[in-house]
């Protein structure tokens, strides 16, 4: 044991959002029973990646009495050891990452059928990791930046706000919010976007989509101004506010 950096938590003040988890690279903080916790000070480098993350500001480093970082152990509990393939083998490419531009008959087809409302999705894929920045669909587009919940609460999702937009999936709680910030830079730096929607739970893990989408709008260096939209757990809409340029 020696004195180093490790992070603290203050309890209090945690809502439980979960960024700072995604945040960690060495998964050294979970959400246990709705906060916040330091699963070991081994597996905490004392960097504090996961501090610009926390927007409760629960988060400090300390210097305190801990054992040495393990850098193996955080390795074996990622599951970084999985063997390596060999170089011969040929790399499984996954059919759905082929993007894919739908046609509007399909949808015009669907509405002959009165028990099937007509789809809106105009583009494939549409999780924001697999998507790429130059894809046809983004050109001269209207953006809806979308948490993945969304669509399963809200029963006129595609009518209401999917219908003419090309659209991007997410959940800023379970996956790395520093690569969405650094794709959705990309794809306004190399796009001529029209509109950009964001749209999330009212849960506070939500909001860090618009954490995201003010955060790319920065890196891309574009000044524009976006529309924020929070539904609640019922699929209604609670609020909307426009971030940027017009506020």
């Amino acid at each position: 044991m020696a004195v180093r950096n490790v992070v603290r938590i203050e309890e209090a003040k945690c809502n439980g959002c979960g960024l700072c988890a995604t945040a960690c690279a060495e998964g050294a903080i979970k959400i246990i029973n709705g906060k916040a916790k330091l699963v070991s000070d081994s597996y905490c480098d004392g960097l504090g990646a996961c501090l610009a993350h926390c927007p409760q500001d629960a988060i400090t480093i300390e210097q305190r009495e801990a054992v040495a970082f393990d850098e193996e152990a955080v390795k074996a509990r990622l599951g970084h050891g999985a063997k390596e393939p060999r170089k011969d083998e040929p790399l499984f490419v996954c059919p759905g990452l082929a993007a894919h531009q739908l046609r509007p008959e399909q949808s015009l087809a669907q509405e002959e059928s009165p028990q099937a409302a007509p789809s809106q999705l105009g583009h494939w894929p549409v999780q924001l990791k697999l998507v790429s920045p130059t894809a046809p669909y983004f050109a001269d587009a209207d953006l809806l930046l979308v948490a993945d919940c969304v669509p399963f609460a809200m029963g006129d999702f595609h009518s209401r706000f999917l219908k003419g937009r090309s659209v991007a999936v997410g959940c800023p709680k379970l996956d790395d919010a520093g690569a969405y910030i650094e794709k959705l830079a990309q794809i306004l730096r190399s796009n001529n976007l029209r509109s950009l929607t964001v749209v999330h739970m009212e849960v506070p893990c939500c909001s860090g989509l618009t954490r995201v989408a003010r955060g790319a709008v920065a890196l891309s260096g574009k000044s524009m101004c976006f529309d924020d939209v929070t539904v609640s757990i019922r699929g209604e809409v609670i609020r909307t506010e426009v971030v940027g340029a017009r506020e």
